[in-house]
């Protein structure tokens, strides 16, 4: 399942490692077949090992051959993959996040493991992102991919929130500094590809545009900033009037 064909037409994708899989385990999706080493599978509490439709004890050999790391760890699983639609009910009722052509597998991946830190339980991909389930974005999601709904998304999309009163945030290089913008508590906040930023389509639609300001200001600094680096400082920013 390492290639994008295979994934579509099986609807399956592949996680691996300990943490991962335990995690894949314990969520709500299916698990169609795990795959270990017998220790590691002799450790698995017997609830968990139960949520594998298939379970298969491999050897060393056998786990470096259907890895799709350098280094083999102990577990692969295949799981089913979830169909999520973008429920408006649930978009517009909290803070989620649209990514117009993210397309670094890793990038995308770390995204989903900050949009699961900070209680954001939607990201909306457009046409032209990494693919969710590609085993590098899911390598880097580290488990958060059980918990972050990850669904396709258009233009379209964002029409229909706007309409529907939601206020769309975006990050750009110029515009309202971050730190002093009031930001609302149900918005999307929309980020861009990594060399091109949000596209023009999406950008028209844009009610707030943030920018991260370096610091000290008027100093020589790093043309920007990684767009996954990016979204964790905003995202901090329009939770922290919520903190307890």
């Amino acid at each position: 399942m390492e290639q994008r064909k295979y994934r579509c037409r099986y609807r399956l994708f592949v996680a691996e490692g300990d943490k991962i899989v335990r995690e894949a385990l314990a969520s709500s999706l299916t698990v169609e077949c795990l795959m270990a080493k017998e220790e590691w599978l002799r450790q698995l509490p017997a609830p968990l090992r139960a949520k594998a439709r298939e379970t298969l004890t491999v050897n060393d050999r056998e786990l470096a051959q259907i890895s799709t790391l350098k280094t083999s760890n102990q577990t692969v699983a295949l799981l089913q993959i979830p169909e999520y639609d973008t429920d408006d009910k649930e978009l517009l009722s909290d803070l989620s996040l649209y990514l117009d052509k993210v397309q670094n597998p890793g990038n995308l991946g770390t995204i989903i493991r900050i949009a699961d830190w900070f209680g954001i339980r939607r990201v909306m991909c457009s046409e032209g992102c990494a693919d969710p389930y590609n085993p590098k974005t899911v390598q880097s999601a580290m488990g958060a991919i059980t918990r972050v709904k990850t669904c396709p998304a258009d233009i379209t999309t964002l029409q229909r929130l706007k309409s529907a009163g939601l206020q769309i945030y975006g990050a750009f290089l110029q515009g309202e500094n971050l730190y002093r913008s009031d930001l609302a508590s149900q918005a999307v906040i929309v980020m861009g590809n990594e060399s091109q930023g949000i596209g023009k389509e999406a950008a028209q639609l844009i009610d707030k545009r943030l920018y991260i300001p370096s610091y000290p200001a008027g100093t020589p600094s790093s043309e920007s900033l990684n767009v996954a680096a990016a979204t964790a400082i905003i995202c901090s920013e329009f939770r922290k009037p919520h903190q307890p």
